[in-house]
């Protein structure tokens, strides 16, 4: 049982979209190149205002041990340029922070999603998906032109929205409607994905103690179950970005 006496953990779950193009997902966002003195002069001023909550940990969507590999070097500066977020935001921010190690929370996992395509084309249900793939395709294409016009921060402010964040939760629950009987194909994809959610909120419930700060960077497709995965976690409370990301340039 938490000590109600005890200070709240506050976390503050930063979304964020794939800087570094590795196109793993099923709709990616094209990226010009953060390197270049644009991008970075707009990541330092994100970092700077992400900068205000005084984190005591960042978190961030890499497994434990490649994080205990990297950020070393990149404290040290030997580590090479990377386009990645998990180095562009969450290693500069814990860097500036004066902070030792930061945490790889990641847990790898399935996305049985060739089965719900499969059941769906089965059953003449495939509307359902395509539908659903054209919405989420269309907000991907929405990420894209706020970059290009308004920059990185006006991206993440986008993502971090929490209206925005609850209509890309919907997706999730559509597939639901997908499966008869004892043949649930749409409820296995939601089980698997909430799983790997639940278990990269035990990761992080179980790196903090209490008064910690702790800074979250992962992909926006997360950010409703871990949100949620914090709300509802007695002793901790959520702490909105956009409330420190800067406005738009």
């Amino acid at each position: 049982m938490p000590n109600p006496l005890a200070a709240a953990v506050k976390v503050m779950i930063v979304g964020t979209f794939h800087m570094s193009n590795p196109g793993h997902d099923l709709h990616n966002v094209r990226v010009d190149d953060v390197l270049a003195a644009q991008r970075q002069a707009e990541i330092a001023s994100i970092v700077s205002g992400l900068a205000r909550f005084q984190p005591t940990q960042v978190a961030v969507e890499w497994p434990a041990d490649l994080v205990a590999e990297r950020y070393p070097k990149y404290l040290a500066g030997t580590l090479p340029p990377s386009r990645n977020e998990v180095v562009q935001l969450g290693f500069r921010l814990a860097k500036g922070a004066g902070l030792p190690r930061v945490h790889g929370i990641d847990v790898d996992g399935d996305f049985p999603y060739q089965r719900v395509d499969a059941w769906a084309r089965a059953h003449g249900r495939s509307q359902l998906l395509d539908d659903a793939g054209r919405e989420i395709e269309a907000m991907t294409r929405t990420q894209e032109q706020v970059l290009q016009s308004s920059g990185i921060a006006a991206v993440l402010r986008y993502l971090n929205d929490p209206e925005r964040i609850r209509n890309g939760n919907a997706f999730y629950r559509t597939v639901l409607r997908l499966g008869a009987g004892t043949d649930q194909p749409g409820a296995d994809l939601l089980t698997a994905w909430y799983r790997r959610n639940f278990l990269i909120c035990a990761n992080l419930i179980q790196l903090s103690k209490p008064g910690d700060r702790i800074a979250v960077f992962y992909g926006s497709g997360h950010s409703f179950l871990l949100r949620q995965c914090v709300t509802e976690s007695p002793g901790f409370e959520l702490v909105e970005p956009n409330d420190f990301l800067p406005a738009n340039r």
